[in-house]
């Protein structure tokens, strides 16, 4: 666990705890942070935005650097604001990946869940993000003018699935989940630049609609 507020840090590391979670270590900056997951190889790291010593986007900036390291690692994002852009790259992960503001960690047990759902594999992510990114680039009526089929494979893809798991579970090669991911994305008005991450806007244009 990452966290420059000690308290805040000690009370989620002793929840985490009482829920049965081993928290092997804790830090109070990104540097810290990167040395315990390379010593300790765990299973979950859960990190704050924020930290020293500037305070910008430290916790981010450890996170992709432990997904590259240990890709196995799950990330969790804790932030006090819905820093929607900062987060597209971790998202675009897919998998063992989630991202919470802090004013929604007040139920133990659902928190608990959250933290066990993605070190499982899962991903989560706080719906005030999903707000603001489908706002900012929603589409009308995008996700009904897909395919009966392409939305299988986006409905997959919202669970995290890799192409070559969407093919396994739908019984199809994966160069066809390829053909009907592009045809999706194009359907969806989703042009490819450098900056957005097409596969995680079209996945959060679906769970909007849902």
């Amino acid at each position: 666990m990452a966290d420059d507020d000690t308290l805040l840090r000690e009370g989620l590391a002793s929840l985490l705890e009482r829920s049965g979670f081993d928290v092997v270590g804790q830090a109070g900056d990104a540097p810290g942070l990167l040395a315990m997951v390379r010593e300790h190889r765990p299973d979950l790291a859960v990190v704050d935005v924020r930290m020293p010593p500037d305070y910008l986007t430290e916790g981010l900036d450890a996170a992709r650097q432990i997904r590259e390291e240990f890709p196995e690692t799950g990330i969790l994002v804790l932030s006090a604001h819905a820093e929607a852009d900062q987060a597209m790259e971790l998202l675009a992960a897919g998998q063992s990946v989630g991202y919470l503001l802090k004013s929604r960690v007040t139920d133990v047990s659902e928190f608990a869940e959250t933290v066990g759902r993605i070190a499982a594999g899962g991903s989560v992510v706080d719906p005030a993000l999903v707000k603001e990114l489908v706002a900012a680039r929603r589409r009308d009526g995008t996700v009904e003018q897909l395919t009966e089929r392409e939305r299988e494979v986006l409905a997959l893809m919202a669970e995290g699935r890799s192409n070559a798991g969407i093919a396994h579970r739908l019984w199809i090669t994966e160069g066809t989940v390829e053909k009907h991911v592009r045809s999706i994305l194009s359907r969806m008005r989703l042009p490819e630049t450098e900056d957005d991450h097409r596969r995680v806007l079209a996945v959060l244009a679906y769970l909007e609609s849902r």
